[in-house]
């Protein structure tokens, strides 16, 4: 009768001083996979400027029509350049189809696995917000 009460003990006692397999979820995020399919962003070249011509092969081959309101506009050295790029992330499926038609490479799904909002007008990116801030690529695409 003793000798199960001490082998639980015993149990207790190491996992209580084992390291913790979980994480402390808003102070330290999972790392994700180079493959993981976050949110479509549109791709900034070094100088700034977006990589998008507005050609619209991603609206078209979007499954969920979550790409819209493509606005082409033409530059003084004849370049095609977006006025206006709508994303709807809520109708969004992360497939990655946009990515595969780009022909520029200028819409690349990130690693961003925090979406959820209490307005869905936050959801839904103009040109601006679905812009990086920054020219960086994420983890080496796996296309």
């Amino acid at each position: 009768m003793i000798l199960p009460l001490i082998k639980g003990l015993a149990t207790t006692l190491r996992h209580v001083f084992s390291k913790p397999v979980t994480l402390q979820y808003p102070e330290e995020k999972r790392p994700v996979y180079p493959r993981f399919r976050g949110h479509p962003e549109l791709v900034v070249n070094e100088d700034g400027t977006r990589r998008c011509v507005a050609c619209t092969l991603c609206m078209v081959v979007c499954p969920s029509n979550a790409i819209k309101n493509i606005v082409p506009a033409e530059g003084p050295e004849h370049e095609k350049y977006p006025t206006q790029f709508v994303i709807d992330l809520t109708r969004c499926i992360f497939c990655g189809f946009c990515q595969e038609a780009c022909p520029k490479a200028a819409i690349k799904l990130n690693n961003l696995y925090e979406l959820a909002q209490y307005q869905k007008e936050v959801l839904i990116l103009d040109i601006d917000r679905a812009t990086q801030k920054k020219s960086e690529m994420r983890m080496p695409d796996w296309l």
